[in-house]
This record gives structure tokens, C-alpha cells and sequence, in this order.
């Protein structure tokens, strides 16, 4: 066997730029690069790897979190045929990632996690960032990365790379499986030569398949829908991902069967198809709560049935109801009690429509759900006219960048009251313009999402919006979009608070305690004081951002268009209502305090039991 003598840096390298993906016959290479910043435990083993390969690109962020959201979103992107391998040094570096590592691992996108890790000799131990326990000298802060982790592993010889690293691709480039994958490189063993076989770095491609369901499965479905009367298909991220949108539409137009749609699902239809009832669940529409309501059938394609998707299990009340689900994961597609179609869902789909015949449900039924599609469009453009009034209501922000947006642009958003508000108003015409991370709801994700999304898809213009509080968690990509010459157009909706959060606060009674961004009253000792003087519009300037300032509807519609004349990254401000949101949210279970001295509190509490009674286990 012929070998060649490498670091395990420069080895880890040198086999990633060699990983390849197939699906349908077209492949592409499985990396973009390397997120990450340097520091003592990554610099001397992978640092000098990529200093070797530049080819293999590096990219250097501002927060090693931050990388994660942004090799998470290039592979939401790319349909998780493609992501970035994320690297930092030892100690706080490493656990730095590990909430993009859950927020990966939630939303079953696959990352490439390398932290540095401390010296496997021990000899000189503790090291710096070192954490020592008196119970075992086989533990550090990497161990944090297990349950957030797909896949964890520690080198503590190189040679136990040869075997790690297929398992590592193994798991990334699976359906089923994916998610944050990690492997922790102990700083020293990081520059340990070893001869490594050659055959290691081949170009090697792993062909992403297309696993069929089970046939009789299949045939079963098929009986269970001919059998029912008001089917209705609740379709989820697996859609998207497995490129299963042409077939479904296919099937629906020949069938019938109205769809709801997940976040992550959002965009399987486009908004005005008269069988798209629109959002699903606790931030569903009108329509498809109804339908959900009243549905003998549910057909859950690609979903993990989140409670929002669920509205903690209320939305399906059918006394008789049945669930299919269709889904790569058997842990999934066994949900419910469900009968499970496990497989891809584009091959079931299309098996699935060749086994349903001529079975079309009733005229009236079809008749109904388009006008529940209708009157919510409807809706929509009401909640899209400018009232005239500042601060401006979100819901006049959210309809003037979809006006303005192209057909193939995408908005993107992760947590706050914007995504429910997106996930109900937002009209999606391509199977990539809505992205929602909702499956972690993780505040900062969006700016650095805005550069994953944008360099997977180069020619689409990317709208990151963005609340007052998830920008100050985390701006600092900002120099990282300047930095790579990356344009994305960040709107920033101030609002002086946590919107989301304070609105849930007074639903449950507890009068937005907390939620405001103010002085301290001295008096009280409570956060009531007068506004805190933070200047966005100046903070974003001084990372580099060129900067637009909107003060009513008219200047922030101008403000977009120049935006769009912009080659660089451009911020957008505008201040926005605190307390004025999109109403007719369904119920959302969050736990209420049995006891309270507050009436507000004893009468939330009194409706929540009443909700309770809703609740169902479907077995």
C-alpha cells in the first residue's frame, strides 16, 4: 500500500477537498471550505493544513457560532448536498459552536465541527482553557459537543483517523442521520506526522439515494386516502430538501388534497396555488386550522410534527383521525401512531400517485379550501397597506420587501415575532425563498445566515430581516460580509424590545415583565425607565456596513430600492411598533403559574386549562 507522510492537520484537509456528492446523477463537491477563527489549540495542525491547501478556502469569522449558522445555512441552501467544515482553537473557541452544533442537529443539517482539543500526552496538562476534572483525565469541553452531535469522535492518534473520517462522511452525507458531526483534534496530536495510505484521499462520491418505501406500505396509503373525505397533507422540510415539489404539486392537482405548510416546508406550493391553505398550526392560517381541525386524515411529508406544527397537540381534533407519514427517518415517519411510508419523499410521492388512480376528493371540499385560499390572500394584502402611522407595524415592513422582492429572492429569519409573522404573510414563489431556522429558533442566527445563504446562491438577492434583539446577540458578521465582498441587505426592525417574548408575557399575565429595552427606575428597581439611546444605524456603519435610515413606510420602500443598487452588505433601519402584531395565532402551550397574586396571571391561567382540554395523544 502506497502512503504519504502528513500531519493529522494537514491529512484532515487534505481528504476533505476530496469528498464529493451525487444525487440524480449530478455531483459536486461535498465542502466549500473552512469557517473559523485561529487560536494555540487549531493553528499548528489544521491551521497549517490550510495554509498548504488554498485551494480548500478559508474563511475568517468573528465568532466561532457564528461559523456554524453560516455552513448551516449554506447547506439548508444547497438542500444539505453541500456544507463548510467549521474549526477553532481549544476552550472557549470550542463551546462557542456547540449552539450552532444543536441548531444544526435540530434542523438535521449536516456540519463539520473541528475543535481543537487538549494535549492527548497530558504531560503538560492543565493546559491553558484546560477544564480539569478530579474524576476522570479522559474529559474536556468537547465532551459538551456529544449530545448536540450527529456523530462525535476524539483523535487521539492519527492513525485513528483512517477509520474516523469515512464515518464522519458517512453520517453527513446521510438522509437519515445528519446533523453536526464532530471531531475533536487534540492540539498535539494535530501536528503529529503519520504515513497515511494514500488511497485515504481519493476523490471519493458519495452518492445520496433515493430510498424507496416499502411497497405494501405504499398500497396501504394509497387505501387509506381513497377511504377518507377530507385528507389534508401537512408538508414539512423533507419536501424541499428531497426536491419533491413538481410531484407534489402533480399530486395535488390530481387529487385534490390541500396543503398546510411547515416553516421549514414553507414554499412547497406557491402561496396563490388554490390548494395551498398556508401556514400550519400555532402561526397557521385561518383556513388550515380549520381543515387541520376538521381533517379525518393527515399526510405528513417530511415533517417532525414540532408543537408549532401541532399547536401542542390541538390542531388535529377529528375524533376519527388517522396520520400517514411519509419520511426518510423511520423515527419520524413512525409519529403519531402513523402508518409509516419511510423513504424518500420524492420516489413515494411518485409511487404513491401511480397507486391513488383516478381518486380526486369531493368538488366542494376543493371548492372550500380555494376559498379559504382566496379570502387569506386576501387578508394579506389588507395586512400589507400602509396605515400611515409611526412607529410602522411589522406587518407593513414584511409586505413591502415581498412586494419589492423578485420571484427568486429569498428572506430569511430565525427567531423573535418576525417568523411567525413571515410564516403566515409572507408569499413564497420559489421552493428556496423562505428561510425560516425554526426548528432551534436561534437569536443571532441571521447574519451570518445571510452569508451562508448567499454564498450557496450568488445570483439570488438575500433579505436578512431582523429584530433589535437578535441583532445585538450576534452583528459581527457584518465585517466578515464586508471582509469577502458578500451583499446582503439586513433589515433592521427596531422595536425597542423583545417583541415575541413580551407578547407571549402578556398572554400568560405577566404584563411583558422584562421585555422592554429600558432604564432602570429607581424607584421601582424595575427596567420602566426611558428608552435606552442605542444608535443602530451608527453601530452597523462603524463594522462597515453601508447604512440606510427609514422613518416612515415611504423612505423605507425608497431605502430598499436603493439597497438593491448596492454591491456591498446594506442595513436598512426602520423603528417599528412594540405591541402591534399580526393577530388570530392558534393556541401554543407554554406552562402557566398555577398560583399567582396577579389577576392577569389567575386569568391566563384559567384560559390555559381550558385549552388543555383540547389536547390529544393520537394513538
Amino acid at each position: 500500500m502506497k502512503t504519504i507522510q502528513l500531519t493529522v492537520g494537514q491529512a484532515v484537509v487534505k481528504f476533505l477537498k476530496n469528498q464529493y456528492v451525487e444525487r440524480d446523477g449530478i455531483e459536486n463537491p461535498f465542502f466549500a471550505g473552512c469557517l473559523g477563527i485561529f487560536g494555540h489549540g487549531i493553528i499548528a495542525g489544521v491551521g497549517q493544513g490550510l495554509t498548504q491547501n488554498p485551494d480548500f478556502r478559508y474563511y475568517m469569522t468573528r465568532n466561532e457560532q457564528s461559523s456554524v449558522h453560516i455552513a448551516t445555512a449554506y447547506a439548508k441552501m444547497k438542500n444539505r448536498m453541500g456544507t463548510f467544515a467549521c474549526i477553532s482553537s481549544i476552550g472557549p473557541g470550542a463551546t462557542n459552536m456547540i449552539t450552532g452544533a444543536a441548531c444544526a442537529t435540530i434542523n438535521r443539517i449536516p456540519v463539520l465541527i473541528i475543535p481543537g482539543d487538549i494535549f492527548a500526552r497530558r504531560n503538560v496538562a492543565p493546559v491553558l482553557q484546560q477544564l480539569e476534572s478530579p474524576g476522570s483525565q479522559d474529559i474536556s469541553v468537547n465532551d459538551c459537543f456529544k449530545p448536540v452531535s450527529r456523530y462525535w469522535d476524539r483523535i487521539n492518534r492519527p492513525e485513528q483517523l483512517i477509520t474516523s473520517l469515512p464515518e464522519v462522511m458517512r453520517v453527513l452525507t446521510s438522509p437519515t442521520d445528519t446533523g453536526a458531526v464532530t471531531l475533536s483534534l487534540p492540539q498535539d496530536v494535530q501536528a503529529e506526522a503519520y504515513d497515511f495510505p494514500e488511497e485515504l484521499f481519493r476523490k471519493r462520491v458519495w452518492k445520496i439515494a433515493r430510498p424507496r418505501p416499502d411497497v405494501s406500505s405504499i398500497k396501504e396509503a394509497a387505501k387509506w386516502i381513497m377511504a377518507s373525505k377530507m385528507p389534508l397533507i401537512i408538508s414539512g422540510g423533507g419536501v424541499i430538501y428531497s426536491e419533491a415539489t413538481a410531484i407534489l404539486q402533480k399530486l395535488v392537482e390530481k387529487t385534490g388534497i390541500p396543503v398546510a405548510e411547515t416553516f421549514a416546508g414553507k414554499g412547497a406550493l406557491p402561496y396563490n396555488h388554490p390548494s395551498n391553505l398556508g401556514a400550519a398550526g400555532a402561526t397557521g392560517t385561518p383556513g388550515a386550522n380549520e381543515i387541520s381541525g376538521e381533517a379525518d386524515l393527515i399526510i405528513g411529508i417530511g415533517t417532525r410534527y414540532s408543537d408549532f406544527t401541532t399547536a401542542s397537540k390541538t390542531a388535529f381534533q377529528n375524533p376519527e383521525v388517522k396520520f400517514i407519514n411519509i419520511n426518510i427517518a423511520e423515527f419520524d415517519s413512525y409519529k403519531h401512531c402513523a402508518l409509516p411510508v419511510t423513504g424518500d419523499a420524492k420516489v413515494a410521492l411518485e409511487e404513491l400517485l401511480d397507486e391513488l388512480g383516478d381518486f380526486k376528493v369531493a368538488d366542494d371540499y376543493i371548492k372550500r379550501v380555494a376559498t379559504f385560499s382566496a379570502t387569506w390572500d386576501k387578508q394579506v394584502s389588507e395586512f400589507y397597506k400602509v396605515v400611515g402611522n409611526t412607529p410602522v407595524e411589522q406587518a407593513e415592513v414584511v409586505g413591502a420587501v415581498n412586494d419589492f422582492s423578485g420571484p427568486h429572492d429569498v428572506v430569511l429569519c430565525a427567531a423573535g415575532s418576525l417568523p411567525g409573522d413571515l410564516h403566515k404573510l409572507w408569499r413564497t414563489r420559489d421552493p428556496k425563498g423562505f428561510h425560516l431556522e425554526y426548528g432551534y429558533s436561534t437569536m443571532g442566527y441571521e447574519i451570518a445566515a445571510g452569508i451562508g445563504a448567499k454564498l450557496a446562491c450568488p445570483d439570488r438577492e438575500i433579505y436578512v430581516m431582523v429584530g433589535d434583539g437578535n441583532y445585538l446577540m450576534m452583528n459581527n458578521e457584518i465585517v466578515t460580509a464586508i471582509q469577502e465582498g458578500i451583499k446582503c441587505t439586513i433589515i433592521l426592525l427596531n422595536n425597542n424590545g423583545f417583541a415575541s417574548i413580551g407578547g407571549l408575557s402578556q398572554s400568560i399575565g405577566s404584563q411583558r415583565f422584562g421585555t422592554k429595552y429600558r432604564y432602570r427606575d429607581e424607584e421601582t428597581g424595575l427596567l420602566t425607565g426611558d428608552i435606552l439611546p442605542v444608535d443602530f444605524a451608527q453601530n452597523a456603519r462603524s463594522l462597515g456596513a453601508y447604512v440606510i435610515e427609514s422613518h416612515d413606510m415611504e423612505s423605507f420602500k425608497s431605502s430598499l430600492a436603493e439597497a438593491k443598487t448596492r454591491t456591498e452588505t446594506t442595513v436598512i433601519t426602520i423603528e417599528t411598533n412594540l405591541t402591534k402584531g399580526v393577530p388570530g395565532y392558534a393556541w401554543w402551550e407554554v406552562a402557566i403559574a398555577e398560583v399567582s397574586e396577579i389577576d392577569t396571571v389567575q386569568k391566563a391561567y384559567s384560559e390555559y386549562v381550558e385549552h388543555k382540554k383540547k389536547q390529544r395523544y393520537y394513538l
